[in-house]
């Protein structure tokens, strides 16, 4: 069995250098798997630089049309049995592809395997980096690692965490169902539901369930600002809006409820006309976050006081997304 190592990137070079730099020492025999960068835009330089850390390596310039697109050309260059999806910002554990590889040898069954992911520790570290780090701000890490081990391995290694989970940073599947479904819907072209819109249906027309492994582990070098994170919470209200239209059943079953409704542009109203006050109260605490040590919390209870912190910011994301949805709703009427 070998793997394709697919990476999509787009003008973040440094990180694209560190991400091949780690696959090219992997304890597997390189015969085993390749490496394959798309870039999604011109070439500003990273085909010069990955042939100078990997000259196996290939890199694929691409249109600029979002990573689904990029992604689905990488799947068309791939002929290998499996492939791992990686992020750019990601730099690989020794052994990630090893472990993909045995996890997949294991099964009886074609799976979405799901490796670990955990931020990086940034210097100097803020309280605002350890609540990205510890929660489910962004990803649902906290929750599967504390839930793997909880009953026997066995039965954790075959427990299905749903599509809901299948993030593309760290993510390895076998190529033929992906070819036979379609890849990518390149028409999801922000990088938002893209990853778990492919995951709904291979969930659904292939019977692939998403698998977690958490001893196949990258570190994601990914950095947060909390108003970052605040327009990506508006940014994923609207892409929310864009999926209800190119894959409704995937939006109804992702976000309960059909979201073109006409009685969601209402819904959506209603929470941020009543919310958007206290959101606004709520939000120059947040920020002051990135200017707290993360050490500010400390103690027998810091877990509880960081718990305590995530909801506490959950008004202010659920008015910023639905201020998303309202948004997009918006300039569809408008239309």
């Amino acid at each position: 069995m070998r793997v394709a190592v697919c990476i999509p990137t787009h003008q973040r070079l440094g990180a694209l250098a560190r991400c091949v730099g780690a696959l090219a020492h992997q304890t597997a025999a390189r015969s085993q798997y390749d490496i394959i960068v798309g870039i999604d835009g011109p070439d500003t330089g990273e085909a010069a630089a990955i042939a100078a850390i990997d000259p196996d390596a290939r890199v694929i310039a691409c249109p600029k049309r979002g990573p689904a697109a990029t992604r689905n050309t990488l799947i068309d260059h791939a002929d290998a049995e499996l492939i791992l999806w990686l992020n750019d910002d990601v730099v690989p554990a020794p052994d990630l592809v090893a472990q993909h590889l045995s996890r997949h040898a294991d099964l009886d069954r074609d799976a979405m395997v799901l490796g670990d992911a955990p931020f990086a520790i940034t210097q100097p570290d803020r309280l605002f980096d350890r609540l990205i780090r510890e929660t489910s701000m962004v990803f649902f890490y906290d929750q599967m690692n504390a839930a793997h081990g909880d009953r026997d391995p066995d039965h954790d290694s075959k427990r299905d965490w749903s599509y809901r989970h299948a993030w593309t940073l760290n993510l390895s599947m076998p190529a033929e169902p992906l070819r036979r479904l379609g890849g990518f819907t390149a028409s999801l072209a922000a990088p938002a539901f893209e990853d778990l819109e492919c995951a709904h249906r291979l969930a659904n027309h292939a019977g692939m369930p998403v698998l977690y492994h958490p001893e196949a582990r990258v570190v994601h070098e990914h950095q947060y600002e909390p108003e970052q994170y605040l327009a990506r919470e508006r940014s994923l209200g609207r892409e929310a809006v864009r999926l209800a239209r190119v894959a409704p059943g995937c939006a109804t079953d992702l976000f309960g409820r059909d979201l073109l409704d006409p009685r969601e542009r209402d819904a959506a109203r209603t929470i941020v006309d009543r919310f958007s006050r206290d959101a606004a109260r709520c939000e120059p605490r947040f920020l002051e976050l990135a200017t707290m040590p993360a050490d500010a919390i400390a103690g027998p209870h810091a877990g509880q006081l960081i718990a305590m912190l995530y909801q506490q910011h959950l008004l202010l994301k659920r008015v910023r997304w639905h201020e998303g949805v309202l948004e997009a709703l918006d300039l569809a009427q408008a239309a």
